[in-house]
């Protein structure tokens, strides 16, 4: 459900310097793995299904999601699969479990959830920060 409040912005945007009630999930930036099978279904699933399966069954924060989480998934899979079979009047509810799930960039942001890179083995996050920071002034 998405978080109540304005949007956050930029630290350098924001004018009202009082800390947000909300923070920011930060996720590492690397496609989940470990997603559960699509479930089986009366006939077979579609190819637009599997494929639209295969895009939100993968994105990184997916590692967030709860069993209650991923039945919701499987619920709208099953609406997303009627919507490709031609019912369209499932659109607007496709769209509110679609937010809700964080499937665009702008529903993470209503989320709160920010993609992050991925730290390097090995190296903590400041060393691979300074060496992009190092990067930035040579150029």
């Amino acid at each position: 459900m998405p978080i109540p409040g304005r949007k956050p912005k930029p630290e350098s945007e924001r004018r009202n310097r009082v800390r947000p009630r909300h923070d920011w999930t930060e996720v590492d930036d690397v496609p989940f793995e470990g997603a559960p099978e699509l479930p089986p279904k009366r006939g077979s699933w579609s190819r637009a299904a599997r494929r639209r399966w295969q895009a939100v069954s993968t994105m990184p924060h997916c590692c967030l999601w709860e069993p209650a989480d991923w039945q919701f998934a499987f619920d709208t899979a099953l609406l997303a699969a009627a919507f490709y079979a031609g019912d369209l009047r499932i659109a607007t509810e496709l769209r509110q479990r679609e937010r809700v799930m964080g499937t665009t960039l702008d529903a993470r942001r209503d989320l709160r959830i920010r993609y992050v890179e991925a730290a390097k083995e090995g190296l903590p996050a400041s060393v691979i920060a300074m060496a992009g920071y190092k990067r930035e002034l040579e150029e």
